[in-house]
């Protein structure tokens, strides 16, 4: 039961999306605008680098709050946290009342490694900064991030379950942002800086 209760607890979380009640407050669905993404890189590019940082810090404090709620509810299963965090992350990917239509789930990603681990969690946000400023593109920091954290884990010999937690969200987050693959590979995903027209 502790299980269900956390999802629970955890999806109800994640499935708050403050690009798309900012969105919506402005006259539109973010869902219909840039990258069609409701999440921190298109509220960037559809209201300015405030709103994006906003809903990056609300969509990580999301899952660092089920995250820190669900292990003081039931502090003895090792799994609880990692649950928690992917919930969060199925949540705001899969919101109800959006359709299940949400984002992509990256910033409650790095919530929920900051809650679970704040040192591996300052290194892969090094990792997703350095990759992004170099590429341009913060799919490919995403990318980066999915693929280190199982890894850190399967090295340190995690359990079984924590491992799957983490590789099942990763294989999820791959296929929702299999779209700016496709983007990045025809020169049309809009990168972080905005790159001049030519003449």
């Amino acid at each position: 039961m502790n299980y269900i209760y956390t999802s629970i607890i955890s999806y109800l979380l994640g499935s708050f999306n403050i690009a798309y009640f900012i969105a919506k407050a402005n006259g539109f669905d973010i869902r219909e605008r840039g990258s069609r993404n409701a999440g921190a890189s298109n509220m960037k590019v559809n209201f300015g680098w405030w709103a994006g940082i906003l809903t990056a810090l609300v969509d990580m404090l999301k899952a660092i709050i089920a995250v820190r709620l669900c292990s003081y509810l039931f502090p003895d299963d090792e799994i609880i946290p990692f649950l928690a965090g992917a919930m969060t992350i199925v949540g705001h990917i899969f919101p109800f009342y959006m359709g299940f239509r949400g984002g992509k789930g990256f910033a409650s990603y790095l919530g929920m490694v900051i809650a679970i681990n704040w040192k591996l969690a300052l290194a892969v946000m090094a990792l997703t900064a350095i990759v992004t400023y170099v590429t341009n593109y913060i799919v490919i920091g995403t990318f980066s991030v999915i693929t280190v954290v199982p890894l850190y884990y399967i090295f340190n010999k995690a359990s079984i379950g924590i491992i799957a937690i983490l590789v099942a969200v990763a294989l999820l987050m791959l296929y929702k942002h299999r779209i700016n693959i496709k983007r990045i590979i025809s020169h049309e995903e809009i990168g972080l800086r905005e790159k001049k027209k030519k003449a």
